[in-house]
């Protein structure tokens, strides 16, 4: 029987020949991961139903990356939480201060995630992993405490939604475009509980960073999750994590049969801004109109604060300054990334532009701290969602973008292209 990547992985898990779309399978899970916000409800939840050890220390992970460095005494209340339980666990991956990062950037540099598997995380971007050829979906504390408990997910196989991407993409034209115009073409809610699987020319350029932008925002199209066929590419990144040979490669059959398909011309693309207050209120920038002035610029986040992302930024920032009145955020996603920029002189090009250099966190995306918007602000930013209050201020607008726009809009003070410049 022909089967997508998505239904290949999930047979495997569910020790079935094929699945379909529809079946209600039970699935082995690889990997289990929480964070300081989701993870101290997913203890409570383990706890309360008289669990006792998870299903495998060395597959339950928890990463400390929303609310740090602590903001406040709750925040450090949950922190300790998790960090108590992965002690009293023996979890072999707890990340916490200067070995944390965001979760899924730091997850993929730890040589965590394999092609073909099944990840499972308490935070809706989880699906950022198949990026590398794995099922990753995210789900509710309560299910993650199960999860942990048994290793085990019961799920519904989702249908498909092939989309291809062909052409060359134009200058300062990046995945982040790629995604926010699929997005905006579909909807919110247009890949509700799909599998989108991404193809195409265009696909097979793409850099390991670019594919794990347009997976993370997978979910904000409603999808189940985003998924790649893996590349050369990708089995370079992973070798020289240590998980090369690791996993198993799955592809689609080609008489696999998809919900649709969608094909897209990227060479025909600008550079797209998701209006407030949806990711997908798309547009190209050259069709906004009056100029849009912002008091903050946000480059980082799951989405885009990889060092790729801050080698853009760090092109259109050399030799400008920010303009006045606004503040500029650089967020590096994880040590590593943070190490890179530091060797490579790009944090010191961030510095004389009068950036703000915040350490590895979601911070600001989530309105947690590190970047909160007062009423009426206006940002632009390389995170994944834009709803009302998102960054702060319940009337305030959050613009999402890639990172050469986000830094030409810090240097030109409203939003524009780097060609604008």
């Amino acid at each position: 029987m022909a089967m997508t990547i998505t239904e290949k992985i999930l047979a495997a898990h569910a020790g079935k020949s094929s699945v379909c779309p529809g079946d209600l399978v039970s699935v082995q899970v690889d990997l289990a991961l929480a964070n300081d916000i989701t993870g101290p409800l997913a203890i409570e939840r383990f706890s309360e139903t008289g669990f006792e050890k998870v299903f495998d220390p060395a597959r339950v992970v928890f990463v400390a990356d929303h609310f740090t460095p602590n903001k406040d005494i709750e925040s450090a209340n949950q922190c300790k939480k998790i960090r108590e339980f992965a002690q009293r666990q023996g979890l072999l991956h707890y990340f916490e201060g200067g070995e944390a990062g965001v979760e899924h950037a730091l997850l993929p540099e730890k040589g965590l995630i394999h092609p073909g598997d099944v990840v499972v995380g308490a935070d809706s971007h989880t699906c950022t992993y198949g990026a590398f050829g794995a099922f990753a979906t995210g789900v509710g504390s309560t299910d993650l405490a199960a999860v942990m408990a048994t290793g085990e997910l019961w799920l519904k196989v989702p249908e498909t939604i092939r989309v291809v991407f062909n052409g060359t993409l134009p200058r300062w034209v990046e995945a982040k475009d790629m995604i926010l115009h699929v997005i905006g073409d579909l909807g919110v809610d247009g890949a509700r509980y799909c599998a989108v699987e991404f193809s195409g020319e265009t696909v097979e350029t793409l850099s390991v960073a670019g594919r794990m932008t347009i997976a993370n925002m997978a979910v904000e199209m409603g999808a189940k999750n985003g998924i790649f066929e893996p590349s050369a590419a990708v089995k370079e990144y992973l070798r020289g994590r240590g998980s090369g040979t690791s996993g198993v490669f799955y592809f689609s059959d080609a008489d696999a049969s998809y919900r649709e398909r969608r094909s897209y011309d990227v060479s025909r693309l600008s550079p797209q801004v998701a209006l407030p207050f949806s990711p997908g209120n798309v547009r190209g920038i050259d069709t906004l109109g009056a100029a849009i002035r912002i008091d903050q610029a946000v480059i980082g986040s799951c989405t885009n604060g990889r060092i790729e992302d801050l080698r853009t930024a760090a092109r259109v920032l050399k030799g400008r300054r920010v303009a006045p009145g606004v503040r500029l955020l650089i967020i590096p996603a994880t040590p590593e990334c943070y190490r890179m920029a530091l060797q490579e002189g790009l944090l010191e090009i961030f510095l004389a532009a009068g950036a703000l250099i915040c350490p590895p966190t979601c911070g600001p995306c989530l309105g947690g701290h590190m970047g909160i918007l007062a009423d009426a602000e206006r940002a632009v930013a390389t995170t994944n969602r834009n709803f009302p209050g998102r960054m702060g201020g319940r009337d305030s607008e959050v613009y999402l973008a890639n990172p050469a726009v986000a830094a030409a809009s810090a240097v030109a003070g409203y939003i524009a292209s780097p060609d604008a410049l």
